[in-house]
């Protein structure tokens, strides 16, 4: 992980991040994951992005929802020119961090499965895959994985966890 990377919040009223998010969700998916003027409107939307230095334009984005004592994890991307750099893996990290000072119990997301790398990522953080959606994705019909991280609310340390379900 490059700790050159700067994280922070989308702005919520900075036009220049909702349209840097915007590129980076075009660009790494079909059709777009989300509507980036609601996300940045609700109030249990986190949209944390990363930038290679402070001048430049964002190049990943994480998206989460902060609900009750669960962080969803929406949406992680990367700019394909900026992949495998550890964007995606400061990011993740952020947001756990986020979840530990904010007593979060459980940490959710899903990912296609053919997506091994984002599969790799999650577990290296601790997720474990719980259930299978078949045919979840409306594009394809692939299957969804969901994956979970539960953390100790008091203490952040990470519940060790045990896949529900073979991937």
């Amino acid at each position: 992980m490059d700790p050159a990377f700067v994280i922070g919040l989308a702005a919520r009223d900075n036009p220049r991040d909702a349209e840097a998010v915007d590129a980076i969700d075009r660009a790494c998916f079909t059709d777009g994951t989300v509507n980036v003027a609601d996300e940045l409107e609700r109030p249990w939307s986190r949209i944390w992005i990363a930038r290679a230095d402070p001048g430049s334009e964002p190049q990943a984005l994480l998206i989460a929802w902060h609900v009750a004592d669960e962080l969803h994890v929406l949406s992680l991307a990367t700019m394909p020119a900026f992949r495998r750099r550890g964007m995606a893996n400061a990011l993740l990290g952020h947001a756990l961090g986020f979840a530990r000072e904010n007593g979060v119990r459980l940490l959710l997301l899903e990912v296609r499965r053919s997506n091994r790398a984002a599969i790799a990522l999650y577990r290296s953080f601790g997720f474990s895959a719980t259930t299978v959606r078949d045919h979840y994705y409306a594009d394809n019909g692939e299957d969804a994985v969901e994956m979970s991280l539960e953390l100790d609310p008091a203490t952040g340390a990470i519940r060790p966890g045990t896949d529900g379900v073979s991937i």
